[in-house]
């Protein structure tokens, strides 16, 4: 009973794992990947199943050691994939984010590297634009007063800062185009920032949107809260 509920805790949580850097290095597809996910909690629940009876009955043969760790691996691949399911409840099942959803910034450079994406390089369009102000209400236009040279370049400091792979930077256009890529999974998910003049100030939209998948979990917003509170900071330092 002790090596066949250790056994079966183990695969679940390389069931649930694994997948992931499987799909990131292309040797599984992602419905496998997805399913592999699936059946791993179906495993994490039948050895959780069966350390309950081997704790009941069989707790003089038991290695608590090996038992503990057992545990921990049943709960992580229950769990894991259980709250990512939950953030995908509690958020709209949309992937394009912008801070205009009126004239949302353009892919220009990065629009070859999406030709095979699943998800078009063109806005979602008026639905997804709803959605998103429903759930995403804090993002609109950001408004410097500093002029569009130096927003543009403290905003390539902050993409760089941020580590995702600087694809386009334009000073004069006011343009930077930038891919971030996931952990886990290697999900690609594209961005565009726009600074515009206004009069000596400047107006810095910024839009994010991933490659696959219809619903981004929250983390294209995320994204974008993640760089607008990274930027503020450096041009407040400089």
């Amino acid at each position: 009973m002790k090596k066949l509920s250790s056994v079966v805790c183990l695969l679940a949580i390389l069931l649930v794992v694994l997948p992931g850097p499987l799909y990131k290095w292309q040797l599984i597809e992602l419905g496998t990947a997805f399913t592999g996910i699936r059946y791993g909690v179906f495993a994490a629940m039948a050895g959780a199943v069966l350390l309950v009876i081997q704790a009941g009955f069989f707790r003089k043969q038991t290695n608590w050691a090996v038992f503990g760790v057992s545990c921990v691996f049943a709960a992580v691949a229950i769990v894991m994939p259980l709250s990512i399911m939950n953030k995908a409840k509690s958020v709209p099942p949309i992937h394009d984010i912008s801070t205009d959803v009126i004239t949302p910034p353009e892919f220009i450079a990065i629009a070859p590297l999406r030709a095979d994406a699943p998800n078009p390089v063109e806005y979602a369009g008026a639905e997804t634009a709803a959605q998103q102000l429903k759930a995403y209400p804090e993002l609109a236009t950001l408004n410097y007063k500093e002029n569009t040279k130096h927003v543009i370049r403290v905003s390539i400091d902050t993409v760089k800062s941020l580590g995702w792979e600087l694809v386009n930077a334009d000073v004069d256009q006011g343009i930077i185009e930038a891919t971030d890529t996931t952990t886990w999974f290697g999900f690609k998910d594209d961005v565009v920032i726009r600074v515009v003049a206004h009069g000596d100030s400047s107006a810095l939209d910024i839009r994010s949107k991933s490659r696959v998948g219809k619903s981004d979990l929250g983390k294209n917003a995320e994204r974008i809260n993640q760089f607008i509170t990274l930027l503020n900071k450096e041009l407040t330092a400089k």
